[in-house]
């Protein structure tokens, strides 16, 4: 299965955050700890893996816990909502290939004093995750509006960024930016990676309910780190096109076997 080999397998915690986006986003329910590791077993997870990231996720304030006689329930935090949302609404809403884009760039310039590493890494992540690439030293662009209060809140940075909207002007041309900005190459050969990893007869294995999790994380991943650049701008054959397609085909193919299995499967509380 070669969606989970060592050099593929998505992060546990990965693999947590899309399982609760599937099965318990929107639900406000709470689901056992021997469910969970039930399932993750079917996908090579080990029991002390499952338990060490869901004590790492209850941590950093994404579940709750819930305690119905011996047994330990999960829920979501409005925290991890928020995060599931944005990732739902980037495989079903925003999709991979961005056909809409209206020439306006959001750019974001900042200085920050040199000791200040570590915040400088936050910065840089989550501007990475917002769909940011570095124009030239200290300013990143993102084609669209992006709202920059949202996206990096917490970093107690506002003092030290200065936030533009525009489009751009001659004699500079998108392919330009696109060009500076963003490792195109690289972001298609992952499309790619996923095309060869997907296409195959035996990807995602025999088990409705891993499969539907390995996939749904492997896509989630991948156009979480796509800048959803202008489609105009980029080659015709672009890969995210085929690859969304075969998403598509792919979790439709077995989401009904997959709600069959979660049904018989999964022990869920009220989470309230």
């Amino acid at each position: 299965m070669p969606v989970t080999s060592p050099d593929l397998a998505p992060r546990p915690q990965s693999l947590m955050l899309s399982f609760f986006g599937i099965h318990v986003l929107g639900r406000d329910i709470a689901l056992s700890s021997a469910c969970v590791i039930d399932v993750f077993a079917r996908i090579g997870v080990t029991e002390e893996a499952v338990r060490s990231t869901l004590t790492r996720m209850v941590n950093r304030g994404l579940l709750e816990r819930h305690r119905q006689g011996r047994k330990m329930y999960f829920a979501l935090t409005p925290r991890a909502v928020a995060v599931l949302q944005d990732g739902h609404d980037r495989i079903w809403r925003t999709g991979a290939v961005n056909r809409d884009w209206d020439g306006q760039w959001t750019l974001v310039g900042f200085s920050l004093p040199e000791a200040w590493r570590r915040e400088r890494h936050d910065l840089r992540s989550r501007l990475t995750w917002g769909g940011f690439g570095p124009l030239q030293s200290g300013l990143w662009a993102a084609p669209g509006v992006v709202d920059v209060t949202a996206l990096l809140e917490g970093l107690s940075l506002a003092g030290h960024l200065r936030v533009f909207r525009g489009t751009v002007l001659e004699p500079t041309e998108v392919a330009q930016v696109v060009e500076s900005a963003f490792d195109t190459a690289a972001i298609a050969a992952e499309y790619h990676a996923f095309l060869d990893r997907w296409s195959e007869p035996e990807a995602g294995g025999p088990d409705p309910l891993g499969g539907q999790l390995l996939l749904h994380t492997d896509w989630l991943e991948l156009v979480r780190r796509d800048p959803h650049l202008p489609a105009e701008h980029l080659p015709p054959d672009w890969p995210a096109i085929r690859a969304e397609e075969l998403f598509h085909a792919l979790a439709q193919r077995c989401a009904a076997a997959a709600r069959g299995e979660a049904q018989r499967v999964l022990d869920a509380i009220p989470a309230h």
